[in-house]
C-alpha cells in the first residue's frame, strides 16, 4: 500500500508530461475520419474497433511492454535506441545504416513536433463556433487566437517550465477525467458500441472496403500521435510510472472514443464531434470544457517542445547534432533545459503551419506521416535488438508490430500530395543540417590531423625545460589526450606560450546513458598533466563545478577554433554552421574572462 501511495505522484506527474499528446488526440480523431466517410453504424463499429486496437498494439504493446524493458537504467528514445544497437554491430555498413535511421528518426520527430502544436491548439480553438453568439466566427479569428496562443506557449519557454509544472499533472487528471466521464454518459446513447472492442469489426471493416479502407488508416493512426513521447520522456519519469498512468489514460481514451462513437450513431450530422457531445450533455460546462481543452494542448504542445530540446541535447552530445546555447531553466532539475535557437525557429514554423492549413481539419491531412515513420524506426531498431538479443517470442511480437505500423505508413503516404510533405519539408531541414555537420567534422578531422601523444612529449619536455614559464595552470581540452589536436601544439611550440602546469582535459560521452566520473589529475610527464571526465551520453553537467572539486584552480583555458575557407556551397554552410554554434568550452559555460581561442585556417 506504501509503495503504491508513493508512485501516484509519479503516476499523476507523468500525466501531465508524457500524455498531452495522446490524451488531446480525441478532440480531433474522430472528426477527421468522418470527414472522409460517412457515419454509418457499420462504419462507426469499424472505426472504433480500428482505433481501439491500433492503442493496444501500437502503444501498449511497442511501447510499454517491448521497447520499455530495453534500457538499463529506465532511459529512452530513438538515440537510446542507437546506443543500444551499436555495440551489437559488426560491420561499418550495419553501423552506418543504424546511424542513418536515427538521424531520419530524429528528423521525423521534430517534424511531428511542429504540427503538434499547432492541431492541437487549432483544434481546441475552433470549440469556440459552438458558444452560442460566436458560430460565425470568422476562421481569420480563430487562427489568430491560436497564434497568440502559440507565441505566449514559446515566449513562456525561456523562464522554464519548473514553477508551473506542479500544475501540468492536475490538470491532465482533470482533463482525463472529464474525457471519461463525458465518453461514459454518452455510452448510453448506443451502448451497443462497447461490442468494438471485439477485433473482428476492425478486420470486417479492413476487408469490406478496399482500399478506401486501407487508407483511412492513415487517419486512425491521429489517435496513437505522442506514442514515442511514453518511451522518449522515460529516462526522465522512470518506466514504472508512465506504464501505470497509461493503464489508466488507456481505460479514460477507450471510453471517450466510445462515447464519441455513440453520440455520432445517434447524430450522424455532427462534425466536431467531441465539442457537440460535451455541449449537448451539459450546456452549462461548456465553456469550462473549452478553457480545459485549451489548457490541456497547451500542455501537449509544452510536451512536446521538452521532447524536442531533450532529444535536440542528446543529438549534440552524440555529436551527430553541432553544440548549441543551452539554458537550464530549473535550480533543482538539469534535466529542464531551453535552447534558444531551437525554440524560436520552432515557433517560426508553427506559425506558417498554422497560416498555411488555416483550419485542424486541413491540418490532419498533414499529420501522421511522420508519426509513423519513426514509429517505424523504433520498431525496426527494437527488433533489431531483440533479435541479437536472442529473445525469440518478444521478437515475434515485434515482427508482428513491424507488420502493423509498416501498414499504417503505407497508407499515409497517400497523405503526401495533399500536405503530408509539409511534415517532409520540415524534417529535411534539421536531416541536413545533420548531414551536413556530420560530414563537415569528418573532413576537418581530416584535414586537422592530430598529434599522436609520443610524438608530442619529447617536443614539450624540451621546451618545458628551455623556456620562461607563465605561472599558474593551463587548460586545453581533447577529445583523446593520445591525439594532440593541432592548437595545442601551435600554442606551446610555435608561439612558446608554456604554463607551469597544463591540463589537458578530456570529456569522454560513454555508452551509458547516465553517470558521472572522473579520477584525480594524471601527471604524463613535468607540467602535462591530463584530466578525464566520463559522462553519460544523456547527463547534463556542470563541468566547472567537477574542475573546482577535483582542486583544479586554471588561469586560463585554451581551446581551437576553424577558420573555414571555402568556395563549396555544402562547405560553406558546414562554416557558418561552425561560426553560429558555440564551442566546446561556451557550451560547458566555462568562465568566458579566461577562455582563448586558437584560429585555425582550413581550406575545405
Amino acid at each position: 500500500m506504501l509503495r503504491d501511495h508513493l508512485a501516484m505522484p509519479g503516476v499523476v506527474k507523468s500525466m501531465g508530461l508524457v500524455f498531452g499528446d495522446i490524451g488531446t488526440s480525441p478532440i480531433y480523431t474522430l472528426a477527421a475520419i468522418f470527414i472522409l466517410i460517412p457515419p454509418t453504424p457499420q462504419n462507426v463499429m469499424g472505426i472504433l474497433s480500428l482505433i481501439f486496437w491500433t492503442l493496444m498494439i501500437l502503444v501498449t504493446v511497442e511501447y510499454t511492454f517491448l521497447a520499455m524493458h530495453l534500457g538499463k537504467k529506465g532511459e529512452g528514445g530513438t538515440i537510446v535506441l542507437k546506443e543500444l544497437l551499436l555495440p551489437m554491430l559488426k560491420s561499418g555498413n550495419q553501423v552506418a545504416f543504424v546511424s542513418l535511421l536515427a538521424i531520419i528518426g530524429i528528423s521525423l520527430f521534430i517534424g511531428d513536433g511542429v504540427i503538434t502544436p499547432a492541431i492541437s491548439i487549432l483544434s481546441a480553438v475552433e470549440g469556440i463556433l459552438l458558444i452560442p453568439g460566436f458560430e460565425s466566427t470568422s476562421q481569420i479569428y480563430l487562427i489568430l487566437i491560436a497564434a497568440v496562443i502559440a507565441i505566449c506557449l514559446f515566449s513562456f519557454q525561456a523562464r522554464g517550465t519548473d514553477k508551473v509544472a506542479w500544475a501540468f499533472g492536475p490538470v491532465m487528471v482533470i482533463w482525463f477525467l472529464a474525457l471519461a466521464i463525458s465518453g461514459f454518459v454518452a455510452l448510453f446513447l448506443a451502448p451497443q458500441v462497447i461490442f468494438a472492442v471485439n477485433p473482428m469489426y476492425a478486420i470486417n471493416y479492413l476487408t469490406h472496403n478496399g482500399l478506401e479502407g486501407f487508407l483511412i488508416l492513415s487517419s486512425v493512426i491521429l489517435c496513437a500521435t505522442g506514442a514515442e513521447a511514453l518511451y522518449a520522456d522515460m529516462g526522465h519519469l522512470g518506466r514504472e510510472p508512465i506504464v501505470k498512468a497509461w493503464y489508466i489514460v488507456f481505460i479514460a481514451l477507450a471510453i471517450n472514443y466510445f462515447g464519441q462513437g455513440a453520440f455520432l450513431m445517434t447524430n450522424p450530422g455532427a462534425h466536431n464531434i467531441l465539442f457537440e457531445m460535451i455541449f449537448s450533455e451539459a450546456k452549462l460546462l461548456y465553456i469550462p470544457f473549452l478553457l480545459l481543452t485549451i489548457a490541456a494542448t497547451v500542455i501537449a504542445s509544452q510536451a512536446m517542445i521538452s521532447g524536442i530540446f531533450s532529444i535536440v541535447y542528446q543529438g549534440i552530445t552524440t555529436r551527430i547534432l553541432p553544440l548549441l546555447r543551452i539554458e537550464y531553466t530549473s535550480p533543482h532539475l538539469r534535466s529542464q533545459i531551453y535552447i534558444d535557437i531551437v525554440n524560436w525557429m520552432l515557433l517560426f514554423a508553427v506559425l506558417m503551419v498554422i497560416l498555411i492549413f488555416k483550419s485542424s481539419s486541413s491540418l490532419t491531412q498533414a499529420y501522421g506521416l511522420a508519426v509513423c515513420g519513426t514509429m517505424m524506426i523504433t520498431s525496426i531498431m527494437i527488433t533489431s535488438i531483440l533479435i541479437r538479443r536472442g529473445e525469440i517470442l518478444r521478437t515475434i511480437i515485434a515482427g508482428f508490430v513491424f507488420i502493423v505500423i509498416a501498414a499504417f505508413l503505407v497508407a499515409n503516404i497517400h497523405k503526401i500530395p495533399y500536405g503530408g510533405f509539409w511534415s517532409l519539408i520540415i524534417a529535411a531541414i534539421p536531416f541536413t543540417i545533420i548531414m551536413i555537420y556530420i560530414n563537415g567534422q569528418r573532413r576537418l578531422a581530416r584535414s586537422l590531423t592530430p598529434v599522436p601523444l609520443d610524438e608530442f612529449l619529447p617536443k614539450f619536455n624540451e621546451l618545458y625545460k628551455s623556456v620562461n614559464k607563465i605561472s599558474g595552470s593551463a587548460l586545453y581540452f581533447a577529445r583523446d589526450f593520445r591525439l594532440i589536436p593541432q592548437y595545442i601544439p601551435r600554442t606551446m611550440f610555435t608561439n612558446n606560450i608554456v604554463y607551469e602546469e597544463n591540463i589537458i582535459i578530456s570529456i569522454i560521452r560513454t555508452e551509458q546513458p547516465f553517470g558521472v566520473t572522473w579520477g584525480v589529475t594524471r601527471e604524463l610527464t613535468p607540467g602535462l598533466s591530463i584530466f578525464e571526465v566520463y559522462l553519460g551520453y544523456m547527463e547534463i553537467v556542470d563541468i566547472s563545478s567537477i574542475l573546482k572539486e577535483a582542486d583544479i584552480d586554471e588561469k586560463t583555458i585554451f581551446y581551437g577554433m576553424e577558420d573555414i575557407v571555402t568556395n563549396h556551397v555544402v562547405w560553406k554552410i558546414f562554416g557558418a554552421i561552425k561560426h553560429l554554434t558555440p564551442s566546446v568550452v561556451q557550451f560547458y559555460r566555462l568562465p568566458s574572462d579566461k577562455i582563448h581561442g586558437v584560429v585555425t585556417k582550413v581550406e575545405m
